[in-house]
């Protein structure tokens, strides 16, 4: 298994990671279906992208966003190959993306809505904490995503209050990479060979 900061070269997958975020979707039959190409390039660009493989094949990848002036940080797009699910990869994914939120914008709350129990479980090792929705971002770009969900109406009609979603924040401010200064802070490990 390897797990890096995505390069330019990792933008050939990009195509191939939007096909799996609609099947993921379809298969759950909730959540987020649709993720622009051009996005997730710029992310990868940016070197705001974690990517995973197994065996040299694409496994899995997810992506930082940030809004208000950096204050809110969110890791988006989790998503693992089905070859390769229940296997560890996705745990293993949001452990490098949150370093990577952490060691980039150590001044900046870590939030996320997801339906799923397993990322729920996930957030929660890392020192997340459920939360209403008032208590995240209010960013009209951000709460834009949730538009290709089949749920949104839920949303509006809740005025941003509630949703399927649960929300959740890592808000400790004070950790290990607030402490260190952000050049020395080495948070992508080796790769590991299996």
């Amino acid at each position: 298994m390897t797990l890096r900061v995505a390069t330019f070269a990792d933008i050939q997958y990009v195509d191939t990671l939007c096909q799996w975020y609609v099947e993921s979707a379809k298969a759950r039959g909730t959540g987020i279906a649709k993720r622009d190409p051009n996005y997730l390039i710029k992310k990868i660009q940016n070197g705001d992208a974690i990517i995973a493989f197994v065996d040299d094949e694409l496994a899995g990848f997810c992506y930082i966003e940030t809004f208000e002036d950096n204050k809110f940080v969110v890791n988006s797009g989790l998503i693992v190959s089905t070859e390769v699910r229940k296997e560890g990869l996705g745990r293993a994914i949001k452990n490098e993306v949150f370093k990577l939120s952490r060691t980039k914008y150590p001044a900046a709350k870590i939030f996320g809505i997801t339906t799923s129990a397993a990322v729920m479980k996930i957030n929660s090792e890392l020192g997340y904490r459920p939360v209403t929705f008032p208590e995240l971002t209010q960013s009209d770009d951000f709460w834009k995503g949730c538009m290709s969900c089949k749920n949104y109406h839920i949303l509006q009609e809740n005025e941003r209050r509630m949703c399927l979603c649960t929300g959740m924040v890592y808000d400790n401010l004070n950790d290990k990479y607030a402490q260190q200064p952000q050049a020395t802070i080495n948070f992508i490990e080796e790769p590991q060979k299996h």
